[in-house]
């Protein structure tokens, strides 16, 4: 006959018990305070207390975490005139805090721009070779905006631009599932059947690509059009995942990222996405 579990709050069967006198096993103890401290939300991540400086500055647009803690190592930042040096402090506010001996303007409401992308240009705010980025082709008067995620020198397309470098990090995270849809126009043979192995991911030179959703659009000649949608964006995957299939990519076009398309967007145009689409989008990604 089955016994069924007493409620939790019912004292456990004393042949269950631990010796008299003896506190629980140590292991039992630890893994009660472990998921004890999950349930606390971490004092630096609190948005109504100290942060770290890092989260403070991507907020404020300075630039992403990566940026700013790569700032902090180079001796760039500073609070109340003195260098920050690692591990920083956490701050309740940007009170006091210079980048390269500037006072860091408070953040403002996250926006974010659709930019579409011609080939030649690098996603990038310099190039030591001279190439042209995109900042050479932004209109004037646009405020401080990062790029979210990257789009090669010669791949075309829709780039997002944001003030917000959390909401940045956030849409660029592989957790966050955010699809990208590109358009890639590739030299070879290649079957329909061949592009759905894509769907369980693959792994090329050691590198492991997710799930990609790839469908073989027209066909003329040796030369085919193929669509592909994605959630990690790892470097040049697009192209190194029909490499693989033995393809040439003469063209690579971003087409949408998340809910964003290129539609209606002429070649090196920027538009700033209304703030009510925005809203509904963050409401979702979260």
């Amino acid at each position: 006959m089955t016994t069924r579990r007493p409620p939790r709050s019912t004292s456990r069967p004393a042949a269950n018990r631990p010796p008299a006198g003896r506190d629980a096993p140590k292991g039992r103890r630890d893994a009660r305070g472990a998921a004890s401290a999950l349930k606390t939300k971490p004092t630096e991540e609190r948005e109504d207390g100290p942060q770290r400086i890092a989260k403070l500055l991507a907020r404020a647009g300075v630039g992403s975490r990566r940026d700013v803690e790569r700032m902090i190592e180079e001796g760039r930042i500073a609070l109340n005139g003195e260098v920050i040096a690692q591990p920083a402090p956490l701050l309740a506010s940007l009170d006091g805090l210079t980048v390269d001996g500037n006072p860091v303007a408070k953040p403002v409401s996250t926006r974010l721009y659709r930019f579409h992308k011609p080939a030649g240009c690098l996603t990038a705010a310099r190039d030591p070779k001279g190439r042209k980025t995109i900042y050479d082709l932004l209109p004037k008067g646009l405020p401080r905006l990062m790029p979210v995620g990257r789009l090669d020198y010669n791949t075309e397309g829709l780039l997002l631009l944001t003030n917000d470098g959390e909401f940045k990090r956030q849409l660029e995270l592989p957790a966050s599932g955010v699809e990208r849809t590109y358009r890639a126009r590739a030299f070879g043979d290649i079957s329909q059947a061949q592009l759905e192995e894509l769907a369980m991911g693959i792994e090329i030179d050691g590198v492991r690509y997710g799930k990609i959703d790839a469908n073989l659009e027209r066909r003329t000649g040796r030369n085919q059009w193929v669509e592909l949608t994605l959630t990690e964006g790892k470097n040049r995957e697009v192209r190194r995942v029909l490499e693989h299939f033995g393809l040439q990519v003469s063209r690579l076009i971003r087409t949408r990222y998340g809910e964003f398309t290129l539609a209606g967007l002429d070649m090196g145009a920027v538009e700033v996405v209304p703030r009510d689409e925005l809203f509904k989008f963050r409401r979702r990604l979260s």
